[in-house]
């Protein structure tokens, strides 16, 4: 796996970060395979010693919560990819101090390398880039992302098949953006039209760049040439690709592909199957009209006629006296999809960010708000006391906050989607109120399910702690003791937290507790007393001799009668 392939960037001045051997998670760092203005690129090992690429971001990228924020979605979508011709991400952790990207390790060769260290790919290996690379975009568009930087360097060969990488999470890192001043971070030559000219970005986006990689595959040089970034762009929003060293056979489907209208582009199904033709030697555009990047010539045979000689013709504008029938003949009719009339392409004023983008970042409250760890874990030693003097009230108290949580989450998350479809508007209060009785229904629900593992989880810790006591102090310790108690509650609360279905009570419980520590004077009263009242619960337990099984029953020791003692 090549650096620039990577972690593409200009190579600012390094940020501090954590030194080669050191560990992030369960990953161990051992080289550092490359570095851009926003990441560096380690090959890491996890416990097993399996390898992966880990791209850690810098610190001034950390500290950015939109960064941050297109991190976390980008990282939710592209986990759902499964594709042998992708690069997936595998792992991330979004919420530390240092934010790192675990995607699968690719060890082959770019498509830029491979080319410029020997020529263009024969028509056989041009046919499995283009198939391969095709069907790595069919699986990320079924998956709703649009890759957005389709070029030679994210693509990497493995015998000779391609693996895209470098999807999504690069434009975290390294977002391809043009100023109002012309200053572009990225790839000209390989920014499709519609990009250039700032419309919206689709699918057709990415084939117009698989288009593009593909005329770099045949003929090793960029098909929009080099120089300039202006004179790049404008040949790009122009549709005038430089095709000269692409073999004739081919030239007028790529020059197709790379028309600058998304509807005049053949299907990338229908280009797959010219190479495919072309790759077994047969006609390549046979059955596709294309668009010709120059006039095609024709050989014709010599003619000599006897003309009867004219006195010299008067001194005035030149006069064609070539006889019908001679000379060179007109250029061929191509045939033509019908073109509408549409306004020129030129590049325009850009946007910092995708449109969309920025509006999803700026509509989410929670982005880069504090996450409140302390206050939660003051609030889990507070639950375990109370598990310990009254287990029964613990658990009516953890199903209440699971309930308030997932509740608080399905509002905000609401709130957002409803703002990005449609945008912020005056009514986006009443509708909150109005929809609040369904998400504390769906909140309710959602808690029964996800507290059934947490709830099995805590009682096999319960007597789990309990034989370990017993076989630890040689006596015989009761299941609902305090120490298996403790044990429980806390086991029972971190797998509500980490388990299945837990995202929501996490965001959820993120916004409550800020709420209800607005001011640090808060924040430290609550963690405080939070402490205060767990340890005072846990005193109480034990100098009763037993919890309070309230509202069931009354007598200690009632989980033996059930469940003898261990």
């Amino acid at each position: 796996m090549t650096a620039d392939a990577l972690a593409d960037g200009t190579g600012p001045e390094a940020t501090p970060e954590p030194s080669t051997h050191a560990r992030l998670g369960q990953y161990r760092l051992v080289q550092r395979l490359g570095e851009g203005g926003m990441g560096v690129v380690h090959l890491a090992l996890d416990r097993q010693g399996r390898a992966f690429a880990l791209k850690l971001l810098r610190q001034h990228v950390a500290d950015d919560p939109d960064a941050r924020a297109r991190l976390v979605r980008e990282v939710d979508t592209l986990s759902r990819i499964r594709s042998p011709r992708v690069a997936p991400v595998v792992d991330a952790d979004v919420d530390g101090p240092t934010p790192y990207v675990v995607t699968r390790f690719v060890d082959g060769p770019s498509l830029d390398e491979r080319v410029e260290q020997r020529g263009p790919l024969s028509p056989t290996e041009l046919h499995r880039v283009a198939e391969g690379l095709a069907e790595a975009l069919d699986a990320i568009h079924s998956a709703g992302v649009v890759h957005r930087d389709v070029k030679p360097g994210n693509v990497l060969l493995v015998d000779g098949g391609p693996v895209l990488i470098d999807f999504g999470i690069a434009h975290v890192v390294d977002d391809i953006r043009l100023t109002s001043a012309g200053l572009v971070m990225g790839t000209p030559g390989y920014l499709a039209p519609e990009v250039v000219s700032g419309e919206d970005v689709t699918p057709a986006t990415d084939w117009w760049g698989w288009a593009a990689t593909t005329a770099f595959a045949a003929s090793g040089t960029p098909p929009f040439g080099r120089g300039g970034m202006s004179a790049v762009l404008a040949r790009v929003a122009a549709g005038e690709p430089d095709l000269v060293a692409v073999d004739p056979r081919i030239e007028p489907l790529l020059y197709a592909a790379l028309s600058p209208y998304p509807d005049e582009r053949p299907h990338h199904h229908e280009v797959v199957r010219a190479l495919e033709s072309y790759a077994h030697g047969a006609p390549a555009t046979a059955a596709i009209d294309v668009r010709r990047s120059r006039p095609s010539t024709e050989v014709l045979a010599a003619r000599t006629a006897q003309l009867p000689t004219q006195p010299p013709p008067p001194v005035g504008p030149p006069v064609d006296t070539t006889p019908p029938g001679y000379g060179p003949p007109p250029p061929p009719r191509v045939a033509l999809p019908p073109v509408q009339q549409r306004p020129a392409l030129a590049p325009a004023a850009w946007r910092d960010d995708d449109e969309d983008d920025a509006l999803e970042v700026r509509l989410d409250p929670r982005i880069g708000l504090p996450t409140r760890s302390g206050a939660l874990l003051a609030l889990l030693a507070l639950l375990a006391g109370l598990t310990v003097a009254a287990p029964l009230v613990a658990l009516l108290v953890l199903a209440a906050w699971v309930v308030l949580a997932r509740t608080a989450d399905r509002a905000v998350t609401s709130l957002m989607v409803r703002r990005h479809t449609r945008g912020p508007r005056g009514s986006d209060l009443a509708l909150s109120v109005v929809t609040g009785p369904w998400h504390v229904l769906m909140g309710a629900v959602g808690a029964v399910v996800t507290l059934l593992a947490p709830l099995v989880v805590g009682i096999c810790a319960m007597f789990a702690t309990a034989l370990v006591v017993e076989t630890v102090e040689v006596r015989s310790v009761a299941a609902d003791s305090p120490l298996p108690l403790l044990a429980a509650g806390i086991f029972t609360a971190l797998t509500a937290w980490w388990g299945p279905g837990g995202a929501g009570l996490r965001r959820g419980s993120r916004s409550l507790v800020r709420g209800m520590t607005g001011h640090p004077t808060a924040h430290r009263l609550l963690v405080v007393v939070a402490l205060l009242a767990g340890a005072v619960l846990v005193a109480v337990a034990v100098g009763r001799g037993g919890p309070a099984w309230w509202p069931l029953v009354q007598a200690p020791g009632w989980v033996d009668s059930v469940v003898p003692a261990i």
